[in-house]
């Protein structure tokens, strides 16, 4: 039964009202209530070739957490006293553009928010999946076939050049990308794949039901020589999500040339100071080693690629898309904030609207 604080779509298309969360200050540390804050506000008359957009689906992701931050980076930060933005799925049910009529879901970029106004150019088409998959199945595309599961593909197969026959490392594998990574490793013929996560549950989790022969628990400590146990002969593939006693682990374990995406070091985000490199940094030179950091952003046209593997895999049930979700856009925040703590199994979102 769909929770009582969640709007219709139709009863937030009734009113030209936006609630959205605003960047209050810029976190030191751990993000609080007191660095954002919600506010509502009037949307102007829509323009030529803009869309209005009920959201029934916000992405909240670890990169927005660097976004909260005033610095250089590949993607500019939020702006203090302005909207917060990231991935969202919603109906369109005000248009003044011809090509997005009222009544199509898209993907966009205007999260954080129950209602966006926007260019219908800036806006993906996606198909109406509600029939078949139930009311939450437009939240893939915030998930496994949108960008987190791109990453995951193009991390592995891409930057990391996966071969048949290798042993895979992953951490942050109960997550979204993490466990994309462990399962396409596994569909493209890896020889074993070794998963981190926090916890027994999020343990069994990983091992069961994503199929990854193994799974460290950093929360025990040690991540070294729990690597070391798992993969007795060594990786040869490191997907990085974590950085850290991660990274180390895995350069420590490499097999030469080994090769590692890097795409995110989570245990670093909140740091109030830089945290110490790995400390065996030499064995780059002594194994051939290649680290490579990555955006997908700047590959997109490998997209087309990513969904000619992805959806057959989707379609036979060969991958697993699981999802943590929050009811309501007064929990965005907290959903966030959960996020970074590692309280999700697959990909976090917040359903903001349901349909009638």
């Amino acid at each position: 039964m769909v929770s009582m604080s969640i709007p219709t779509v139709n009863d937030l298309a009734a009113s030209a009202r936006s609630t959205r969360w605003v960047l209050a200050s810029r976190p030191s540390g751990w993000p609080t209530e007191d660095d954002v804050r919600q506010e509502t506000v009037e949307l102007p008359e829509l323009s030529d070739g803009e869309i209005r957009v009920v959201n029934e689906a916000i992405s909240v992701d670890p990169y927005m957490r660097g976004r909260m931050n005033d610095g250089p980076s590949y993607v500019p930060p939020f702006e203090l006293g302005e909207p917060m933005d990231g991935a969202a799925v919603g109906v369109v049910v005000a248009s003044r553009s011809e090509d997005v009529p009222e009544g199509t879901r898209v993907l966009h970029g205007q999260g954080w928010r129950d209602v966006a106004q926007l260019s219908a150019a800036k806006t993906q088409k996606l198909p109406d999946l509600r029939d078949t998959e139930g009311p939450l199945a437009a939240s893939k595309f915030l998930g496994i076939a949108g960008m987190p599961g791109f990453t995951a593909w193009l991390g592995l197969t891409r930057i990391a050049a996966m071969q048949e026959g290798d042993t895979v490392f992953v951490s942050g594998a109960a997550g979204t990308v993490g466990s994309a990574v462990g399962q396409i490793a596994r569909l493209k013929g890896a020889a074993r794949v070794i998963g981190s996560a926090g916890g027994p549950e999020k343990n069994r989790i990983v091992t069961e039901r994503y199929g990854f022969d193994a799974c460290l628990d950093y929360k025990r400590g040690d991540v070294m020589g729990q690597l070391g146990e798992a993969a007795p002969n060594g990786i040869d593939v490191y997907f990085d999500n974590v950085g850290g006693d991660h990274l180390e682990a895995a350069i420590q374990h490499f097999n030469d040339d080994g090769r590692a995406a890097l795409c995110g070091a989570i245990s670093q985000y909140n740091d109030d100071q830089p945290a110490p490199g790995p400390r065996n940094m030499g064995m780059l030179v002594t194994k051939r080693l290649m680290l490579q950091g990555f955006i997908q952003g700047f590959y997109t046209e490998a997209m087309g690629d990513f969904l000619a593997e992805m959806g057959p895999w989707l379609a036979a049930g060969e991958i697993v898309a699981d999802e943590t979700v929050e009811d309501g856009i007064d929990q965005a925040f907290d959903a966030f904030l959960g996020m970074m703590q590692g309280r999700n199994v697959g990909k976090m979102a917040v359903r903001t609207a349901v349909a009638d």
